[in-house]
């Protein structure tokens, strides 16, 4: 494992490099977006095997933007993981009812943040 392509979603700054400094660090390449528009138009060049998604986004916000990749035929499959600092029971639920494969909360545990997203890869690799 490792070396997998991951589109990192999230418009604070912080928050995206420390995300990619620990994906790069574990192997992983990184590619990024600040907007959720952002990442559909990179999608249409480049499917990476994981997104990492802020929910909390200018403009389209990360549920919208997750029901925009699910309508991609090459990205349909691709898992996507909710970056988010709304960690609330509620908000946890209806993120996970959205159709996200899983959810990172924030502030950003490192070890979670590397077991979730090996999670992730690992059953989208086996299905």
């Amino acid at each position: 494992m490792a070396n997998e392509l991951i589109l990192i979603v999230e418009d604070n700054e912080k928050n995206r490099k420390l995300a990619r400094d620990v994906l790069q660090v574990k192997g992983y390449r990184t590619i990024e977006a600040e907007t959720a528009e952002g990442a559909i138009a990179m999608l249409a060049t480049q499917i990476p095997e994981l997104v990492l998604m802020d929910i909390q986004l200018p403009g389209m916000n990360g549920i919208q933007a997750l029901k925009k990749l699910r309508e991609l035929p090459a990205a349909k499959q691709v898992p996507v993981i909710a970056f988010t600092a709304s960690v609330m029971p509620q908000d946890q639920h209806q993120i996970m009812a959205a159709g996200f494969d899983d959810f990172v909360a924030k502030p950003i545990s490192v070890k979670a943040l590397v077991a979730t997203v090996a999670a992730a890869l690992k059953k989208s690799e086996t299905q």
